[in-house]
């Protein structure tokens, strides 16, 4: 049980980091194609998150002889989640605060236009672009661990339910009929 448990962790953070790598370019990929933050096309960071989480599940039950506990695979997805988000919320901070201010500066304006139209007067709008100017990198980062997290469980969720494979009375006994004499 030890075993399955650091088994979970290392392939967890293996495939997170990859997810984070094929983020960090799609980011990138981005940026440089001048692709707009209302763009249906960032939807499609979400495909490589889900497909690094299923296969760190497949990849945990190979680990474990082919078979996996709902409760193993979760946990493996969860872990994934969990690692993913933390290392891509620093990410995010220092992209928006450091790297790239200027995609963040985008946002603030797109935000600006968007609380105009919704008929917040100009005190109100000066407020919260204020705090988003102090604050916002940071904030989103924030909320970036707890929104990849939710999706992740829910993600890690679905691939248990498909990962699932538990040992049956046939394997048991096949696993323990191959150490007893069948002639006795």
């Amino acid at each position: 049980m030890e075993n399955a448990k650091q088994n979970s962790s290392g392939v967890a953070f293996k495939w997170a980091m990859f997810y984070v790598v094929v983020s960090i370019v799609l980011t990138y990929v981005w940026q440089f194609l001048n692709v707009d933050q209302t763009s249906a096309v960032k939807y499609v960071g979400y495909l490589p998150f889900i497909a690094f989480l299923l296969l760190a599940q497949k990849e945990h039950r190979e680990n474990l002889g082919g078979f996996i506990t709902f409760g193993q695979a979760f946990v493996a997805g969860l872990l994934y989640s969990i690692i993913g988000a933390v290392v891509i919320s620093i990410f995010v901070y220092i992209y928006f605060a450091f790297l790239s201010p200027g995609v963040f500066n985008k946002i603030m304006d797109t935000q600006r236009d968007a609380m105009t139209q919704k008929g917040m007067s100009s005190d109100q709008v000066d407020q919260a672009m204020e705090i988003m100017k102090k604050y916002g990198a940071l904030i989103t980062a924030f909320v970036s661990i707890f929104a990849i997290a939710i999706f992740g469980i829910i993600v890690a969720l679905v691939g248990a339910a498909i990962f699932k494979k538990e040992r049956t009375i046939q394997d048991i006994e096949q696993n323990s009929g191959s150490f007893t004499d069948p002639a006795v």
